[in-house]
């Protein structure tokens, strides 16, 4: 009998300290659920900001080698004017016609690389206008982004100062509660936790049924439970099954 009573504190008291840690980390996961979605509308809002960024940097690029290509058209045709006027002053002192004609060759070639950089320089233009126009959109997006941003981050500073502090105490506990428990419970505790969505791997006995996923407890397993004989889960969702008073569970 003595034997019997020692096993069933050794179980009460695992249970207990399962329960205590569930408590804790619940406590936890209340805290975090206030912050909700705040965390990773962030972290994405900054990945979209780092995405523009590079988007705007490449568009400003693109601009400069476009600027860079009018600048050069408006060099060549600088350079054929010089070049037709040589050509014309050279004509006044030709010794007979083939030289003329030769010059007069070099002059029709030099107007029609004129034409060609100022089409070329239309064109160009016409790109700038269209490119600039696109990056002051993205720019004005980028700028709404940062701004959104800001009173994002804002608003989750505010809630984490308001939590941080429980929060750190909380933590705390956990760990010391971990401690408690040996650590092939532990580790189960931490996978079950891992793979419920509500966070509970221990849970009470509410209304003859599961407190995880409320199906139906039969009444020798719940003595089962009552009486510390040994850890058990539920048969529908394998949470661990303790059986607390509501008064005791809160304090």
């Amino acid at each position: 009998m003595a034997t019997k009573a020692k096993t069933g504190n050794i179980v009460e008291e695992k249970l207990n300290a399962l329960w205590e840690l569930q408590t804790i980390d619940s406590a936890i996961d209340k805290l975090r659920i206030i912050r909700g979605e705040l965390p990773l509308e962030v972290e994405d809002l900054e990945d979209e900001i780092a995405g523009l960024d590079t988007r705007v940097s490449k568009m400003e690029d693109d601009i400069k080698q476009t600027e860079d290509a009018i600048a050069a058209r408006k060099n060549a045709i600088k350079e054929s004017k010089a070049a037709i006027k040589k050509y014309t002053e050279q004509q006044d002192n030709v010794r007979n016609n083939r030289e003329f004609e030769s010059l007069n060759k070099e002059i029709e070639y030099q107007e029609l690389e004129i034409q060609l950089s100022e089409k070329k320089i239309k064109e160009f233009q016409f790109q700038l206008e269209g490119k600039n126009e696109q990056l002051s959109e993205v720019s004005e997006k980028r700028a709404e982004r940062n701004k959104h941003l800001t009173a994002k981050k804002k608003e989750l500073d505010d809630i984490v100062k308001e939590t941080e502090k429980e929060e750190k105490s909380l933590v705390k506990k956990s760990g010391a509660a971990e401690k408690k428990i040996e650590a092939r419970l532990l580790q189960a505790y931490k996978r079950l936790r891992g793979s419920a969505r509500n966070g509970l791997a221990v849970v009470n006995i509410e209304r003859d049924a599961c407190g995880g996923c409320f199906n139906k407890i039969p009444p020798q397993r719940q003595l089962d439970i009552k009486t510390y004989k040994k850890i058990l889960v539920c048969e529908h969702c394998g949470r661990i099954l303790v059986n607390k008073d509501l008064d005791e569970a809160e304090a």
